[in-house]
């Protein structure tokens, strides 16, 4: 199926931004017709950067997972909230420090950008995908944001798309620190333009010669329109046909999934 309003939006695109979760893969299963779509795109010259909102893998771990599915594609191939949020807290306040509810991927992202984790008076409580999350590190997060440290999550995401189902993400997680604070957390991730325009700088190219696709209405295809890059929506994650007509603004085009791609050109 192919929905939209032309396949030139693909054939004519020299950088493609893709996201992960939902589009490439299902926890560890991957996606039909992925390895197709990659060699496509390195048979046709393309520049591409998986994007993903989650933070808990570094691009060495993405790379990494990828390779035990049977895709090898070079680590500068992946970006992800996680070192958005870093680049961001580092333009802030350089050299500043975190108490961070969050896996390696974060943790090691805000290390190489020089901060420091603090867990008595940190600058930052940041938030992302966690396995360790509890009682007990919420309700010191709490505390550490009610004492004056500002509240940041690597992505407003709710759910996060597993090979049987969903499970909650960073939204849902930072959800109790805002409500128990009254203090509203800056999310980084998409839809935030501030990731797009990364991906931007990454790639070298500019908007009009991009195309992201994604499976979330929510961030995927709000980024992109924001950023005034066109999208491409897969109905391989969280995303339906009767989900799209629920949103006041819609993809360029819709697709199965990125294994119809290589056919559209």
């Amino acid at each position: 199926m192919a929905q939209g309003v032309g396949l030139e939006i693909i054939r004519d695109k020299k950088a493609f931004i893709c996201d992960m979760d939902g589009v490439i893969y299902h926890g560890n299963k991957l996606l039909d017709g992925v390895k197709q779509f990659i060699d496509w795109l390195q048979a046709n010259g393309k520049e591409y950067l998986f994007l993903t909102n989650s933070s808990e893998r570094s691009p060495m771990e993405l790379q990494q997972k990828l390779a035990r599915l049977g895709v090898t594609i070079d680590k500068k191939h992946f970006y992800t909230s996680a070192l958005a949020t870093a680049i961001f807290l580092q333009s802030q306040k350089p050299n500043g420090s975190a108490y961070v509810l969050g896996e390696a991927g974060l943790i090691n992202a805000m290390y190489e950008v020089g901060y420091t984790m603090n867990d008595v008076n940190p600058d930052y409580v940041v938030v992302g995908e966690s396995r360790t999350y509890n009682l007990d590190t919420l309700t010191h997060a709490v505390n550490l944001v009610t004492r004056g440290a500002s509240l940041i999550g690597t992505n407003p995401d709710l759910t996060g798309p597993i090979e049987k189902g969903i499970m909650p993400a960073t939204g849902a997680l930072i959800a109790p620190i805002a409500l128990a604070t009254g203090v509203t957390p800056y999310f980084v991730g998409k839809p935030n333009p501030l990731m797009m325009r990364n991906a931007l700088k990454r790639l070298g190219c500019k908007r009009e010669e991009t195309v992201i696709i994604g499976d979330r209405m929510d961030t995927d295809i709000l980024s992109g329109i924001e950023a005034e890059i066109d999208t491409v929506l897969v109905l391989t994650g969280v995303s339906t046909v009767d989900t799209v007509r629920q949103f006041a603004y819609q993809p360029s085009l819709i697709l199965d999934g990125v294994k119809d791609i290589p056919a559209l050109t």
